[in-house]
């Protein structure tokens, strides 16, 4: 009888233990993404929620990024569905394993969409792990991606810290959702942080009135011929914005520095694409054509009245302080203010670009080249207090990459 009761025993172990495997397996199907096999978009949400409520119980931060992957569309048209689905799931293990490595929750939240969510983080941690997992998708072949505009997978993020007051996820979630998709007007691959104030600066800056509408308009063209042109003009704009407010400029005198300074490249419309996009030295006659640009320009903006104010910056932003410019070799006040103005921002963000595959400099490296051409290729007065905006502006960026060299 002990024995019958003992194999009764067993049995029902066995049973229970396998109705339990089932219910586990459901659960996960409910839970998990079909495709990827991340959290799927309700059971991040729930997750998501529980670490709201942590954060506010405990005091501690948590932050949340939002990801796009850029150009998927293009992908999906090029090579199909099936082939998509299979870029998804790369894209997605290369997300889970970076993520699971700091303890950080991955979902997919829906289409080429995913989400993180970052307990114990900070908005400026966040940045900098959401930034480097770029950087890493960045250099992670897939096949066919050559095709798209960056020549390499990419993704657009929004990323915001939970903060006292906010009400609830959806809150937090509308606000990365935000911020991804200015990261996306930026020009796509790029991590935005969600600022209220610098983001709404920002965005209607360029709504100022409608010659600055136009010239965005004109900008877009570059989407489809140079998306790295388009995205130093955004940022060349930018740097203008910040810097202008710290200069003894008119409201007219500011106006006509950030309006140059997005369309300042306009004249590389102009030049074909294999050489804009060329990867290794130009060579001479190369050169003399990407030279051409600022005539170029010239050239197109002449065509618009409105824009006629404009000319100097988009045809002297290459003269240099020592007369060793181009295009008529200007020296010193001779070239106009905001094109000396201009040339300063321009070339620092071209020495700081981010292209796959190749270094570029960090903030610091440019900070000191600017300091070392400061009389020569800019004008001295410019080069402290553009760089007194950049330490200040950027503080984080540098710290990190000083953290990074050290």
């Amino acid at each position: 009888m002990a024995f019958f009761y003992s194999y009764v025993l067993l049995y029902c172990y066995q049973l229970f233990d396998q109705h339990f495997k089932l219910y586990q397996e459901i659960s996960d199907k409910a839970n998990k993404d079909f495709l990827t096999g991340l959290n799927n978009h309700g059971y991040f949400k729930e997750l998501f929620d529980a670490e709201i409520s942590s954060a506010r119980e405990n005091g501690t931060p948590v932050s949340l990024a939002l990801l796009d992957i850029d150009d998927f569309k293009k992908y999906n048209d090029l090579y199909g569905h099936i082939q998509g689905d299979h870029l998804l799931t790369f894209f997605g293990s290369i997300l889970e394993e970076e993520a699971n490595s700091h303890d950080y929750i991955v979902g997919r939240y829906g289409g080429e969409e995913f989400s993180i969510v970052m307990p114990n983080t900070c908005v400026d941690d966040g940045l900098a792990f959401i930034d480097s997992l770029r950087k890493k998708v960045n250099n992670s072949y897939f096949k066919g991606v050559e095709a798209l505009p960056y020549g390499c997978l990419s993704f657009s993020a929004g990323v915001v810290e939970w903060e006292k007051g906010m009400y609830d996820a959806s809150e937090i979630l509308n606000k990365a959702d935000q911020a991804m998709y200015y990261a996306k007007a930026q020009g796509k691959n790029i991590v935005q942080v969600f600022d209220e104030n610098s983001q709404y600066f920002a965005q209607n800056a360029i709504n100022l009135d409608q010659e600055l509408t136009e010239a965005e308009q004109q900008l877009k063209i570059f989407l489809s011929k140079d998306v790295y042109t388009y995205r130093h003009s955004k940022r060349v704009f930018q740097y203008a914005v910040d810097f202008s407010s710290r200069l003894d400029l008119s409201e007219s005198e500011k106006k006509t520095l950030i309006l140059g300074a997005l369309i300042h490249d306009i004249g590389k419309l102009e030049i074909p694409r294999d050489i804009i996009n060329k990867k290794g030295k130009l060579e001479p006659h190369e050169w003399e054509m990407m030279k051409k640009h600022v005539t170029w320009g010239k050239e197109i903006i002449s065509t618009n009245k409105k824009l006629e104010p404009l000319i100097p910056l988009v045809e002297l932003h290459h003269e240099r302080f020592d007369g060793k410019g181009y295009p008529h070799g200007l020296q010193g006040e001779k070239i106009p203010k905001l094109a000396r103005i201009l040339c300063v921002c321009d070339s620092f963000d071209a020495m700081t670009t981010e292209r796959p595959y190749q270094k570029t400099k960090t903030f610091t490296e440019a900070i000191d080249e600017l300091r070392k051409c400061s009389g020569s290729q800019f004008d001295p007065t410019l080069v402290e207090p553009f760089i007194g905006m950049i330490e200040e502006k950027y503080a984080n960026q540098i710290k990190e990459e000083l953290v990074i060299s050290s």
